[in-house]
């Protein structure tokens, strides 16, 4: 047996993820001066930090604007940091997608324009199609969020009823140089997920779109279906000419995270199982996967030995049936709970890289073999908060909830089991 503290141990591991996700890696991806004007664009949880970040390490003129998630704005000097709501957007995030696309407007071919993109950018660049209005887009917002759909649909769908997203802001910022540095946040690190892609050729159609929303059923707001009925003007697709002053580069990913985490457990002398960072689907599905994991381990000492830590990433759903609180993460730990049922020796942190897990004010909670023994003691009832999709209330009340306030970098779920 180990003589590791579980939390601390837990903390630092994510400690560690985060911090190799840093905007500080961007001044290694950067491109050189234009002769002519260097514009800054952006949007997501991250946008704030690396504007601040490429002021301190660009060497010459900046200028330009940013829209970040509001409570994640940090000082800058030279580039215009606006705020605005996530996961529905609001009309400050209109007012900063406006302003951006303002920005890159008249921009000659000696020109630059370096986008910082960063996972929650779908939020918080909306800008409305002709004839769709905020309040369609809110509306359909919601109900992506409640359906269960995967990033990939919901950006689908999202894309085609925007003026900014599916590379559409790319094809603005023409003739000049246009370069994206970039922290995913998705599976698979696809620039045409990452904020929704409003730099990248978009492969997916109206025709994908509307097969999201006829597969989960929503109801859109008449504008919003009309358009995407009519299909008015396609998103640029791979191979368009008219992208071929766009270049792309990821500055962090949830595997270098994870990567990170793992080389830290490693130091303290944890056999490390690296499930990916792939992994999708229901939250508490997932959550009895993994705990069927860890039984091998606990009981059999494969496919690692104890001391032992499993890891993964990604991006799980969360499906609606109640009306509680909570994010995907306080989800899966208290399905991995129910799942475990006490097994000893067992601890387990999940939560979201940005520091928010859904829209609540923690980044995810912490597990430990006696959760359910002290949820049982007062009163709280592990399989009904389940039930009404309530974990953080379920982890609130233990003391349990891991509150970070905005990282300033966002690579996705964080996901460790630690076997002692």
């Amino acid at each position: 047996m180990s003589d590791l503290d579980p939390q601390s141990t837990l903390r630092r591991l994510f400690d560690a993820a985060v911090a190799s996700a840093m905007p500080q890696r961007l001044a290694d991806h950067l491109p050189p001066p234009p002769k002519g004007r260097a514009v800054v664009v952006g949007a997501g949880k991250a946008a704030a930090a690396m504007a601040r970040e490429l002021e301190r390490v660009w060497p010459g003129e900046l200028s330009g604007v940013v829209a970040t998630r509001y409570g994640h704005a940090v000082a800058t000097e030279r580039i215009a940091v606006l705020e605005g709501a996530h996961p529905v957007p609001d009309e400050a995030g209109s007012a900063a997608a406006r302003r951006i696309l303002e920005a890159v407007s008249g921009l000659t071919a000696d020109d630059l324009v370096i986008c910082l993109l960063s996972g929650g950018g779908s939020a918080l660049l909306t800008l409305p199609a002709r004839g769709v209005s905020l309040e369609d887009k809110q509306e359909v917002s919601r109900q992506l969020l409640a359906c269960g759909a995967g990033i990939d649909e919901m950006n689908a769908v999202r894309k085609h009823l925007s003026a900014i997203k599916g590379g559409r802001l790319a094809l603005a910022c023409a003739p000049a140089k246009l370069v994206t540095l970039a922290i995913s946040d998705v599976v698979g690190d696809d620039p045409a997920v990452i904020a929704s892609g409003p730099t990248a050729a978009d492969p997916t159609s109206y025709a994908d779109a509307r097969a999201v929303v006829a597969k989960y059923g929503l109801t859109l707001p008449p504008a919003a279906a009309a358009l995407l009925a009519a299909e008015p003007d396609e998103t640029p697709k791979p191979g368009d000419a008219r992208l071929a002053h766009a270049e792309y580069r990821l500055i962090a990913t949830p595997q270098l995270a994870l990567r990170a985490a793992a080389a830290e457990a490693e130091r303290l002398g944890l056999n490390v199982l690296l499930l990916g960072d792939s992994i999708e689907g229901e939250a508490r599905e997932a959550a009895k996967v993994h705990a069927g994991i860890a039984r091998q381990i606990a009981a059999h000492g494969s496919p690692v030995a104890r001391p032992a830590l499993i890891l993964s990433g990604g991006e799980t759903t969360v499906t609606l049936r109640g009306k509680g609180r909570g994010g995907r993460n306080s989800e899966f730990l208290l399905s991995l709970a129910m799942a475990l049922n006490g097994l000893p020796g067992i601890y387990a942190l999940a939560a979201d890289t940005d520091g928010i897990d859904g829209s609540e004010d923690n980044a995810g909670a912490l597990m430990a073999p006696d959760t359910l023994a002290r949820a049982a003691a007062l009163g709280v009832d592990a399989g009904a908060r389940l039930a009404d999709n309530d974990g953080y209330g379920f982890f609130a009340a233990l003391g349990d909830l891991l509150i970070t306030g905005p990282t300033h970098t966002n690579v996705n779920d964080f996901r460790a089991i630690l076997l002692l």
